[in-house]
């Protein structure tokens, strides 16, 4: 039995119809940039006594069993995880987790406390040089478990971890790693809503009139855009604009599209052979000179020599 190629068209065009109702989905674009990836995961069932280090890779934690500590290496901060909760680290940075030391009168209550188990995912990152989009974000984010129905989402995402794990077959790599991406923006958007996150690119591309804004930047960062350009684009006057901008985001508009114009000049020096001028000017800028001096105020050196020292490196 066939389907005519008319029948066959139908689907699709309904998906698109759907997806279409975004008109323009900035968190896609900006994790794009970023290419994060998920790349593997792993049971962790330790001893007793443990202290497990992680470093230079993102990470997830997702706490099956226990209670485990949290610590980050460079400011020794310390976080007590539990059953249910969910850990992100979306900038790898370094840290430790080790078992939950009972004080002496819980330890008389209880002679054995239930053994430590956690789900270990980790992230590449495909484009160090998206700094400013990772440094924004803080170092650790926790789901707590008490969250409830909000959770529920994740604990699908879990069981699926665990069945690709406990029975792997053909294609469960890219399963594993799918996932990862789901789970990774699934804690993002989680955070972002809630009423402890800080000012960055991701509470603006959630804000229904600063993401508008900042989508007008990423799709054309050349464009010669001013305050008041940008406030028509979410219906607010000027300073309503920036005030919101700036609250959202963290950094005055002006600041944020030197980033993004940097940003796209990354991506023409890496990808292609324009001249530094035509880049310049591709980007936003009056003169190769002014672009020279924002880039290297960035990337500790010119533009020029920042292609060559790339091209070097992957040669």
């Amino acid at each position: 039995m066939t389907d005519s190629p008319g029948n066959l068209a139908d689907p699709p065009a309904l998906e698109e119809a759907a997806l279409g109702l975004q008109s323009h989905d900035l968190l896609s674009e900006l994790l794009r940039s970023v290419r994060l990836s998920g790349e593997r995961i792993v049971a962790y069932a330790p001893p007793p006594t443990f202290s497990i280090g992680f470093a230079d890779v993102g990470s997830l934690h997702i706490i099956e069993a226990g209670e485990v500590v949290l610590r980050l290496d460079a400011d020794q901060h310390v976080e007590q995880v539990s059953h249910g909760d969910v850990v992100l680290l979306p900038r790898g940075d370094p840290h430790h987790i080790s078992e939950a030391r009972a004080s002496s009168s819980a330890a008389a209550e209880d002679d054995v406390a239930e053994p430590a188990r956690w789900l270990c995912g980790t992230f590449t990152i495909g484009d160090p040089q998206a700094s400013h989009l990772l440094a924004s974000l803080p170092a650790v984010i926790i789901l707590r478990a008490d969250l409830g129905p909000a959770l529920e989402g994740l604990e699908v995402a879990r069981r699926m971890l665990v069945i690709e794990m406990r029975s792997p077959s053909q294609g469960s790599a890219v399963m594993v790693a799918r996932i990862l991406d789901l789970i990774f923006i699934q804690i993002l958007r989680m955070w972002a809503a809630g009423t402890d996150a800080e000012p960055n690119w991701l509470a603006g591309a959630l804000d229904p009139q600063i993401g508008l804004a900042l989508s007008a930047i990423h799709r054309d960062p050349g464009h010669d855009w001013t305050v008041e350009e940008l406030a028509r684009t979410c219906n607010l006057s000027r300073s309503a604009f920036a005030a919101r901008f700036v609250a959202r985001v963290g950094k005055p508009p002006a600041t944020y599209l030197v980033h993004v114009r940097l940003d796209a000049a990354i991506d023409l020096l890496r990808g292609t052979s324009l001249p530094v001028t035509l880049i310049a000017k591709n980007v936003g800028y009056t003169s190769e000179a002014a672009f020279s001096r924002a880039f290297k105020n960035r990337y500790g050196m010119p533009p020029a020599h920042w292609r060559r020292d790339t091209r070097a490196r992957l040669s």
